[in-house]
């Protein structure tokens, strides 16, 4: 029987960050894929605005790093206040210097609807597109692939599907995966991106009252500030300007009328929770549709990024032929233990118990684990760079190694050998020498991370073809 609507390779239900980032990957790749969202617009509030050193190098992967630094910031330090006076102050994030391997270390602030509309404009620059106004209903499977039924608009056709759809997400629920977690903290939280006076913005203004915290941050690229406070169980917030209002006069020495304008505003309560599965046959969860974050370690829109940036390449290695549909078990395999980890770093900071810094950077992040990680060298002592690690930046023989990387290709390295190396239809760097590598031959994924590395190019080819390098 024919198909009577539209057909993709990919459908990605969702066009949030991850929706965005993974859309833009695909792009990259040369696959068709369709993003739809169920709202009218782009998400319009400043939910995720920590952007971590590695999401920096995703983001300079992408092609978007400098339109994110030309309207985000540094994080302020924290201001604390008691009874109207200011308290003292201390930094938010404990500073990291960068360093050749590790060039961006600082954490950077953008309201995430700032974040979007960057992926946004470099996905249409590659010729995407968002469908707005497209709620899915439902969607049934088959071995050839998924058929997405919508409330308005005729149904969709793609060999595979990707739930970016949020926390609550529908395809998680059609689909039947479970997801497993526990509450953070009991009080309910409100967050809400406001207009007022009196405060400078230099500062992560924290005020400390009887009736419960009040954090008041100004909005890196913004006139405006995220106001979060804590709110008693099992209270309703009052969401509204005159409600806000009245939050901010009690908790604060600023008066009712400094607080102008609200541009939005919601409720949630800290939780921490992970899917059973990250994938139902031809469906995937990448996002907060996997996992769910409390928002004080600053580690979901981050995760939920990395999530797109690893599935992509598999997804396009998959649809080109080049690889088998085993790759794409992978996805989970790797991605569900790192967000398992991030979860309990999350947990972990908003409780106090880990401070923000080096823990929470993400860079030290990686797939040793992994079935893709072939090192077929003696392991190396202490912390010798292995298979699986994200592969460090550098700069040697007039090439830095970041630019040798960008872009959706595998990239394949020599450190001070002249091993003779498999035809293989990638680039190839060759460098005299450099400490953060070691002697050998690394295969830098499309993603950023080793895959292979040893003394000599014996048992290279395999990998490759087993991975869907180009050539191989």
């Amino acid at each position: 029987m024919a198909f009577h609507g539209t057909t993709t390779e990919v459908l990605i239900v969702g066009a949030g960050p991850t929706g965005l980032a993974l859309a833009l990957d695909l792009a990259r790749h040369g696959v068709t894929a369709l993003l739809v969202e169920r709202g009218p617009a782009l998400f319009p509030g400043s939910r995720g605005k920590g952007l971590q050193p590695r999401t920096l190098e995703v983001l300079d992967d992408l092609g978007v790093l400098d339109e994110v630094r030309a309207v985000a910031g540094p994080y302020p330090p924290n201001l604390f206040w008691r009874d109207g006076e200011p308290q003292g102050e201390r930094p938010m994030y404990d500073p990291t210097e960068p360093s050749e391997a590790e060039p961006y270390t600082e954490t950077l602030m953008l309201p995430q609807w700032r974040t979007q509309q960057v992926l946004y404009a470099r996905l249409r620059e590659l010729g995407g597109e968002v469908a707005f106004g497209r709620e899915l209903v439902g969607l049934a499977q088959d071995e050839d692939g998924v058929t997405a039924e919508f409330a308005t608009g005729g149904p969709v056709r793609a060999r595979y599907l990707v739930a970016a759809d949020g926390g609550r997400s529908t395809v998680r629920r059609l689909l039947g995966i479970g997801m497993t977690g526990e509450t953070v903290d009991p009080d309910p939280m409100l967050v809400a991106d406001v207009r007022l006076t009196g405060l400078d913005r230099d500062h992560w203004h924290v005020f400390h009252a009887e009736q419960g915290l009040l954090a008041i941050c100004p909005l890196a690229g913004t006139e405006e500030f995220q106001l979060v406070a804590r709110c008693p169980e099992g209270a309703t917030a009052d969401l509204s300007l005159d409600g806000l209002r009245a939050l901010v006069a009690e908790r604060s020495h600023l008066g009712a009328d400094q607080l102008t304008g609200v541009r939005w505003a919601s409720e949630f309560r800290p939780r921490a929770a992970l899917a059973d599965r990250f994938r139902s046959g031809r469906a995937f969860l990448a996002g907060d549709a996997a996992h769910v974050h409390s928002p004080a370690g600053g580690q979901g829109l981050n995760t939920s990024i990395q999530d797109a940036y690893n599935l992509g390449w598999k997804l396009a290695a998959v649809l080109s032929g080049r690889a088998d549909a085993a790759l794409l078990d992978t996805y989970e395999e790797e991605r569900r233990a790192n967000a398992a980890a991030m979860l309990d770093l999350s947990t972990r900071v908003h409780r106090g118990e880990v401070r923000r810094g080096r823990a929470t950077q993400q860079l030290d992040l990686g797939y040793r684990a992994s079935s893709l990680a072939a090192d077929t060298r003696p392991a190396p002592a202490g912390d010798a760079l292995r298979a699986g690690d994200r592969a460090p930046d550098g700069r040697r023989e007039g090439t830095r190694l970041f630019d040798a990387f960008r872009g959706p290709h595998w990239t394949l390295l020599t450190v001070g050998t002249g091993a003779e190396l498999p035809a293989l239809d990638v680039p190839v760097v060759r460098i005299p020498s450099y400490g953060a590598y070691g002697d050998g031959v690394f295969l830098i994924r499309p993603d950023g991370y080793l895959g292979w590395a040893g003394a000599t190019a014996e048992g290279l080819a395999a990998y490759a073809a087993r991975c869907g390098v180009p050539g191989a």
